[in-house]
């Protein structure tokens, strides 16, 4: 089972026609994905997410390409669900897919390439053995 965030659509996340702004959903994939991040650690480490330090698990992740497919639009009080799951592993990247459905309906789906990267600094490095443990596990 894939981790899934809820995201409720805000007023001010939609246009005229009372559709989500095109952008807004990069902008739940990113917040889907530290989630998914955040609490996986947290499941692994046996911790609260709230406690979870990518500086001090010694990971840190940056963005190489995102791909994404509108399928429909969500509109002001719709719950979206962010089904994220990684997809592929290399040795220094990872993808995440991010699946995103209203009433079960898709809306947007998504694929993100992440570098694994040395905290404060853009220097690619392996992922680590216990992060990928974790973002591999079931939700």
């Amino acid at each position: 089972m894939k981790y899934t965030e809820e995201i409720r659509v805000r007023y001010n996340e939609c246009d005229m026609q009372n559709v989500v702004f095109n952008a807004n959903y990069w902008l739940y994939a990113d917040d889907s994905v530290a989630q998914f991040v955040r609490n996986a650690i947290a499941a692994e480490k046996n911790a609260d997410a709230n406690d979870v330090d990518l500086i001090a698990v010694g990971f840190d992740f940056m963005l190489k390409t995102a791909t994404g497919t509108w399928h429909k639009g969500a509109t002001y009080g719709d719950i979206i669900h962010a089904a994220c799951s990684v997809s592929r592993w290399g040795n220094t990247s990872f993808d995440v897919d991010i699946e995103m459905t209203v009433n079960k309906e898709p809306v947007f789906d998504c694929r993100i390439t992440y570098v694994s990267t040395t905290p404060g600094a853009p220097t690619p490095v392996a992922v680590p053995e216990m992060v990928k443990r974790a973002l591999s596990r079931e939700f």
